[in-house]
């Protein structure tokens, strides 16, 4: 059972996740549709319903531009858990965050200058520019939108999300 149920504002953009017992109370309370479930079954004395995985709220919620933190998690998340230097996907306890130009050298801690790398790789690279090691980086480190942070987080309620939207899932095969 997933842990996490994919909430959509009214005109079907992603919110944000919440959590299975939340999202059967916003069902409950009337103020969302279920729009997709898993196969289990959750039973009450009165009621009995699919597991929620994505779930619209009835009315429309306006809410300001949010930006994410640069965390480890949300960092690794928008890389896909691969090494940004070699391609290596060791495992999240083998990769680190590495800065492109080194605190050292007055990088700073922002999501330009924050990538994924894996412990050999950033060894490697010490305190250097990734041109001074001679190492070169797989794509341009950019800030990912709430949204796909949110999405990429759960991939399986993105996939039914696009496929919802009549598209196949960019965010199963690929990070942002």
């Amino acid at each position: 059972m997933s842990k996490q149920v994919l909430v959509l504002n009214a005109s079907y953009e992603p919110l944000s996740l919440v959590s299975v017992r939340r999202a059967v109370v916003l069902l409950l309370r009337q103020k969302a549709e279920l729009i997709d479930g898993t196969d289990k079954i959750i039973r009450s004395a009165r009621h009995s319903m699919p597991v929620p995985l994505v779930i619209r709220l009835n009315r429309y919620v306006k809410l300001p531009h949010r930006r994410v933190p640069p965390t480890r998690t949300a960092i690794m998340l928008r890389d896909g858990h691969v090494c940004q230097y070699c391609g290596d996907t060791p495992g999240r306890s083998y990769l680190t965050v590495d800065h492109v130009i080194p605190r050292s050298r007055g990088g700073l801690e922002d999501w330009p200058n924050l990538v994924t790398a894996c412990m050999g790789c950033n060894q490697k690279k010490g305190s250097n520019t990734p041109d001074e090691a001679m190492m070169s980086l797989a794509r341009k480190p950019i800030e990912p939108s709430y949204v796909s942070l949110v999405l990429m987080s759960n991939p399986l309620a993105a996939a039914r999300w696009e496929k919802l939207m009549g598209g196949d899932s960019v965010y199963q095969k690929q990070p942002l």
